[in-house]
């Protein structure tokens, strides 16, 4: 009996860390999707998208890892929470991967035309979207409601500046007589959206936490 809990015990924490590396291969796509954007670098985009196999290997690999845990072990009260939590977990950060694919097909597609602006705030959405997907996984892996309570309200942030990008992008796409501005625009506008979705997906991993630890449903 000793020997099977401990058994037990190794395989969450092997859960753990494969969560973990999916968080950091997403979260390292969105980052690598932005910087194939502002350095308009096709062959990093494409790598991107081809390298997405591998997110979706793993979570097929952690969802099976799941169910097994669910089926053999029978696991009571907080643990079953954990695991159960953990499969929501792996579907948001499927999703993230998905919207750092669009961002890399977008980056691809306008290729080396002229930027018509600077890349400031798209850059600073991703960099508070990753950090997102940072503080929840942290928080799910120390048990800490607090740290994505703390996580999650940094989505407001995002949807401010999703706000007046989509102000001015907008009047791009109205105002501008060329049509590859406003296509680009226009383009620039589904990569903040995107970026928006993986801030929305990390604020559920948050809220998915707080429930795995306090049993209690939280919205933000």
């Amino acid at each position: 009996m000793i020997v099977t809990r401990r058994a037990y015990e190794q395989e969450l924490r092997a859960l753990n860390q494969d969560i973990l590396m999916m968080g950091s291969m997403v979260e390292e796509a969105v980052h690598l999707a932005i910087e194939a954007l502002a350095r308009q670098d096709v062959d990093l985009a494409k790598k991107i998208i081809e390298n997405d196999r591998r997110v979706d290997d793993l979570e097929l690999s952690i969802e099976e890892r799941c169910l097994k845990l669910l089926a053999l072990q029978q696991p009571l009260a907080g643990d079953l929470r954990m695991i159960a939590t953990a499969i929501w977990v792996i579907t948001d950060l499927e999703r993230i991967g998905d919207h750092a694919v669009n961002i890399s097909e977008i980056a691809a597609r306008i290729g080396n035309q002229p930027l018509i602006k600077p890349l400031i705030d798209i850059p600073r959405m991703a960099e508070i979207a990753e950090g997102m997907i940072k503080g929840c996984l942290d928080a799910f892996v120390a048990r800490d409601p607090e740290l994505a309570r703390k996580t999650c309200r940094t989505d407001d942030q995002v949807d401010k500046i999703y706000e007046e990008l989509f102000d001015e992008l907008m009047g791009f796409i109205v105002n501008s007589p060329d049509t590859r501005t406003s296509t680009q625009a226009a383009n620039l506008l589904f990569v903040a959206r995107f970026l928006e979705r993986v801030a929305d997906h990390a604020t559920n991993i948050g809220e998915r936490v707080i429930y795995m630890v306090t049993g209690l449903r939280e919205s933000y």
